[in-house]
């Protein structure tokens, strides 16, 4: 796993919706400067405790970002490439890692290439830059069939084989580091793309960037493959998502704690791997949304901050913001918002103050950034787990139960000491014999708490 990204805790921002951008891009008239609208919300993030940004589409595109129009471009949109170089520095200038979303596997059908292609039929030199069959014909009346993202003939899949492809497509990943100086990339539909692609970008990334991060969006497991021989240093942890608000609904802590044993614990499949973390994200109902009962949100954001990986925020779900997707329409997840109202709301501030102190107390902890996992007692509503490096022993404790209750704790040898609870200052219990209760454990949250051997 790269070394920066053990220490990151992400705040994931959709420029397009966020900034207000039109749903639709004309390509006509001067770009729109609307880029500066984000700085407000770097801001925002470094008071949550993160320290580094997943942005969203930025380059040229028809609509949603991720039918590219041209990779060398920012959206017109959202503004040029002096916008962009500010907002890059502003991020830098606040202690933020820049990471932006890669969409190689399909193009838009504006894409310059493929709009030479429909223009030219055979006779585009750029014929080759796609799956074509002149055989066919698309929904679109073009004199031939394509090959698609999942059906849809408005995303244009990419013959990723070809050498002038990867090469334009390298040199763009080379442009945005030299230009804005991106730590990394999220590949957009990762499990879709060959994986000779991914290990020749990842290679490519690396020389320009040693300790450059790639995430990869792969929704169904298993992940090991894309982050061994892959190249990946990450992938999109769809399987803890699902985990963490289910749990919550159905009561059944049996569910995530068998994902997290599945994930890492003695026998899992992904070791130390650092998956990346979420609640919800641009294509998903927003977690408030998703849960049930509101103060589950509590448990829930104290799972994500200490089970192992990479945790993310999506921007404006730390104000509980309610959302959901439909088949048609996924731009209400992706809102414009007004971040001084919303900071003007003191009713807000709960989940904030909150996910604040997550944030800070897994900067200081290395054993959750760093340490392994291990069960140590489940219930429907409780999960108590250890994190554990050579130089640190935390235990954590989550309830999602509806009144105080009293935890017993059994370690694995017979230990004596006590243990310090860091997310609750001021509250130890003693160990004796290799055995604790904690008294009380709270309703709807977590005790995150060190362990202090006599004589150690």
């Amino acid at each position: 796993m790269n070394p920066w990204s053990h220490d990151a805790v992400f705040y994931h921002v959709y420029p397009l919706g966020l900034c207000g951008a039109p749903r639709r891009n004309k390509f006509s008239g001067s770009p729109h400067d609307r880029l500066g609208k984000l700085i407000p919300w770097f801001d925002q993030a470094r008071r949550l405790g993160t320290n580094a940004v997943l942005l969203g589409p930025v380059m040229e595109s028809g609509s949603h970002g991720y039918d590219v129009v041209d990779y060398f471009q920012v959206d017109r949109r959202l503004g040029d490439r002096s916008a962009l170089l500010r907002v890059a520095a502003q991020a830098r200038a606040r202690g933020l890692r820049l990471v932006m979303d890669g969409v190689f596997h399909h193009v838009g059908r504006e894409f310059w290439a493929f709009r030479d292609l429909r223009e030219k039929n055979q006779g585009s030199r750029y014929k080759d830059w796609f799956h074509i069959d002149f055989n066919g014909r698309s929904p679109f009346q073009d004199p031939f069939s394509y090959q698609t993202w999942n059906g849809c003939h408005d995303l244009v899949k990419l013959n990723l084989s070809s050498p002038e492809v990867r090469n334009h497509l390298f040199e763009a990943v080379a442009a945005w580091i030299r230009d804005y100086g991106i730590d990394g990339l999220r590949l957009d539909a990762a499990d879709r793309l060959d994986m000779r692609f991914v290990r020749d970008l990842a290679a490519w990334c690396r020389r320009l960037k040693p300790d450059f991060w790639l995430m990869g969006e792969v929704v169904k497991g298993p992940y090991g493959r894309w982050l061994k021989d892959g190249g990946l240093d990450s992938v999109t942890n769809y399987e803890c998502y699902k985990g963490f608000y289910s749990s919550h609904n159905d009561e059944n802590y049996y569910e995530i704690a068998y994902t997290l044993r599945h994930q890492f614990g003695e026998y899992g499949r992904n070791g130390s791997a650092g998956l990346y973390n979420f609640v919800d994200n641009h294509d998903v109902a927003r977690v408030s949304t998703r849960l049930e009962n509101p103060a589950h949100a509590y448990p829930l954001y104290c799972l994500l901050f200490t089970v192992p990986g990479v945790p993310a925020v999506y921007y404006g779900s730390e104000f509980a913001l309610k959302a959901d997707k439909s088949q048609r329409d996924d731009w209400p997840l992706r809102p414009a918002l007004n971040l001084e109202q919303l900071r003007s709301n003191p009713r807000l501030f709960d989940l904030i103050r909150a996910i604040t102190r997550l944030a800070n107390l897994r900067a200081k902890l290395p054993a959750l950034r760093r340490g392994d996992y291990g069960e140590i007692f489940l219930s429907h509503r409780r999960l108590v787990f250890s994190r554990r490096t050579p130089d640190q022993w935390l235990i954590v404790a989550v309830s999602a139960e509806r009144e105080e209750m009293e935890q017993a704790v059994v370690f694995p040898e017979p230990i004596n000491g006590r243990m310090v609870d860091l997310l609750n200052p001021g509250q130890e219990f003693a160990i004796r014999d290799g055995k604790a209760n904690l008294a009380p454990l709270w309703p709807c949250w977590a005790r995150v708490m060190e362990v202090r051997k006599e004589g150690g």
